[in-house]
């Protein structure tokens, strides 16, 4: 088992390029399937879920081959419908291909995904806007089985804006006969995304980013090339690496405008924050201070960002209030940051960060993926040595993490683990 040891207390400097969405890449992995031509995507981070991604692509039938960062994917003429539980039970969004497969093959046979360390993100918004484009379901032995003659298109009223539900019935709806109008539709930036790919394809969409989606079913979709967007996400993270370490970090090739609020929060706390067009930079403050913090779907506060600025709530003079409004089970790694001497009290969806902490290496467990890269970024600040284990879920959402982290500055090896427990972490 793989674990980071940290030697903590280096200021990081320098600057860093940020890899392509985790978040996108895969769903617009998935929206390849709607074609039988090829498809190719640039600026793909090298990371464990892309790669299970590629893996639940070609269980389906397409070819699917990497070359630095580029990902060519050609689906055939002859797909799978069923996507196997082995593949799917390695990470939720395999979910995704549900849509593409049932609009391109009238049917999908994909396996339940099962829970996760964050707490259950129910399906029923896809499966409930399947039915209203005219799609059978009947779930069975593990696994949900789609049907259609035909997907016709209809007004969705989505009750919570789910981010993975608006993408999958987006695909479904790109070659339903008629209008598709989803309405709650999720806002992320990864939405557009996923559009412009789609419109690049050939479908016609309006409206992504904003809370009402308009799709006008196409008859079919051909190839495209398209390149992902910047991962909002691991900005944020090395945004919150300058602070908790009292660096001077230049985060390159992101879109500032995704981040605002997150933005304005660090700000907030004492954090110096410069932006620029494709660019921030971030300087970490002598003092910071306390401030609430409450997830929400976006253009809320980012819940994959709230674990990494508890770490620096806690170097922050006074008590803040995280509530946490996505996930149930964000607070999972409580303990393990606790375990460095944070001081952080939970109760139900808040936690109460006592500030004005002084933390200390310790060995630690990451229970998820975002968890994990916060358990990083508090070793960093950290004195003495840090081990964090169970990285593997690091490397499901960061592409060649502890390298950007060593070109700053940092103190940070890969190494194996002495832990000889079996893991009880779902992946």
């Amino acid at each position: 088992m793989n674990s980071f040891l940290i030697n903590g207390g280096i200021p990081l400097a320098g600057s860093v390029r940020i890899s392509g969405a985790k978040n996108s890449a895969l769903k617009l992995m998935a929206a390849s399937l709607l074609t039988e031509e090829k498809t190719v995507l640039h600026n793909v981070p090298l990371i464990q879920d892309v790669l299970t991604m590629a893996e639940v692509l070609r269980e389906l039938g397409a070819v699917v081959t990497f070359e630095d960062g580029r990902v060519e994917i050609d689906p055939g003429a002859e797909l799978s419908h069923t996507a196997p539980y082995e593949l799917v039970r390695k990470m939720r969004a395999s979910i995704i291909v549900m849509g593409p497969l049932v609009a391109r093959l009238g049917r999908a046979r994909v396996a339940l995904p099962g829970g996760c360390n964050i707490g259950p993100r129910k399906i029923d918004f896809h499966l409930n806007g399947l039915e209203k484009l005219g799609a059978s379901i009947n779930v069975e032995h593990g696994f949900i089985n789609v049907e259609s003659a035909g997907l016709t298109g209809d007004i969705i009223c989505l009750d919570y804006p789910s981010v993975g539900a608006t993408e999958n019935l987006m695909m479904a709806a790109a070659t339903a006969r008629g209008r598709t109008v989803i309405e709650s539709a999720a806002r992320e930036p990864e939405i557009i995304d996923l559009a412009k790919f789609l419109t690049s394809m050939g479908a016609r969409i309006s409206g992504a980013g904003s809370d009402t989606i308009i799709i006008d079913g196409v008859s079919g979709l051909a190839g495209a090339a398209h390149t992902v967007m910047p991962d909002r996400i691991e900005a944020g993270t090395f945004m919150a690496a300058a602070a908790v370490t009292g660096g001077d970090i230049v985060i390159e090739d992101l879109n500032p405008l995704h981040l605002e609020i997150f933005i304005s929060k660090m700000r907030a706390i004492g954090v110096e924050v410069n932006e620029f067009d494709h660019k921030v930079r971030c300087r970490g403050g002598e003092t910071y201070h306390s401030t609430d913090i409450a997830t929400l779907p976006h253009p809320g506060f980012p819940t994959d960002l709230q674990a990494p600025v508890m770490v620096l709530l806690s170097l922050a003079r006074g008590h803040s209030i995280v509530t946490e409004n996505v996930f149930e089970n964000r607070f999972v790694f409580v303990d393990e940051i606790n375990r460095l001497g944070a001081d952080i009290r939970t109760s139900g969806h808040h936690a109460v960060v006592h500030g004005g902490c002084r933390l200390e290496g310790a060995i630690v467990e990451a229970p998820d993926l975002r968890a994990g890269a916060a358990l990083v970024l508090a070793g960093l600040a950290s004195a003495g040595t840090t081990e964090v284990r169970r990285i593997g879920h690091i490397d499901r959402g960061y592409e060649n993490f502890e390298q950007k982290l060593r070109a700053l500055g940092a103190d940070i090896q890969r190494t194996q683990s002495n832990d000889r427990t079996p893991s009880a972490a779902t992946v």
